[in-house]
């Protein structure tokens, strides 16, 4: 059975002092605390701001041997990507993780594309694309339509071995169905929380702002169980980071599944 490895989607929020942080822990504490707890990180400030080689150095020494990131990859590779700029985007995101890739420390490269997104031949070209110069680092990609839901995308990740981002979200028209399938020798899930509410209205913060109960987080035990014996690893991710929340159901995850193989 595939190691399954549980950690959170981003972990520097003021609002978890007194959750994971002491009160008044110093920002610069954060990440060696969080990997006293958790072996995997999701790392989401380089969508936002281009990987620097001197931040990923600092932050491969920060943990412990054995820690992985999973790096999300920078906008201009999957929002704002064109057949013209995709090779020198990815190729400065590559460099700026390259301390991370070097410590053995990169679990995947994360590619996350959006909504709007659709299945057509110049999306499908650019996917296979920038997969082709990302050849040497674990990929993932989290499709957030539906009409990516295929056999022939399935089959094509296989192919490359890129893992496919399963997802548990909202049931929304036009959002992906939750799967458990695995298309790498990495698995991956991804909570997002099912705040239908604010799915489509809200931020960054208050669309991901659900806590998950016990029944909730049940459905999903056999379903990693089933995952981690197609894979070497499972990287099972909360990204309902509000008020650590996150925490609180990673920790409540790992208790649940600990007990039903009798630890």
């Amino acid at each position: 059975m595939g190691k399954i490895r549980f950690g959170t989607s981003g972990y520097s929020y003021k609002d978890w002092e007194g959750v994971l942080y002491p009160a008044g822990t110093p920002s610069s504490e954060y990440l060696p605390r969080y990997a006293q707890e958790f072996d995997l990180a999701e790392l989401n400030f380089s969508y936002y701001k281009m990987p620097d080689a001197s931040l990923s150095r600092r932050m491969a020494a920060s943990t412990g041997s054995g820690f992985l990131f999973s790096v999300k990859g920078h906008k201009s590779m999957t929002h704002e990507g064109s057949s013209a700029t995709v090779n020198s985007a990815a190729a400065a995101f590559l460099h700026g993780i390259e301390p991370i890739t070097d410590a053995g420390k990169l679990g995947t490269v994360l590619l996350q594309f959006p909504f709007s997104f659709h299945y057509t031949a110049a999306n499908r070209t650019y996917v296979h694309t920038l997969c082709g110069l990302l050849t040497h680092v674990p990929v993932a990609i989290e499709f957030r339509n539906r009409e990516w839901q295929r056999d022939s995308v399935y089959d094509g990740l296989r192919e490359r071995d890129v893992a496919l981002v399963n997802v548990d979200e909202p049931e929304l028209p036009g959002l992906p169905e939750s799967t458990s399938l695995v298309t790498a020798a990495t698995g991956y899930v991804r909570f997002h929380g099912r705040n239908r509410e604010n799915w489509w209205k809200g931020d960054n913060v208050t669309r991901y702002d659900y806590c998950y109960n016990d029944a909730e987080l049940q459905e999903w035990v056999p379903r990693i169980q089933a995952m981690a014996l197609q894979a070497a690893v499972i990287m099972v991710v909360f990204n309902n980071h509000s008020k650590g929340q996150a925490v609180q159901n990673v920790r409540r995850l790992k208790e649940i599944m600990a007990a039903e193989a009798g630890e």
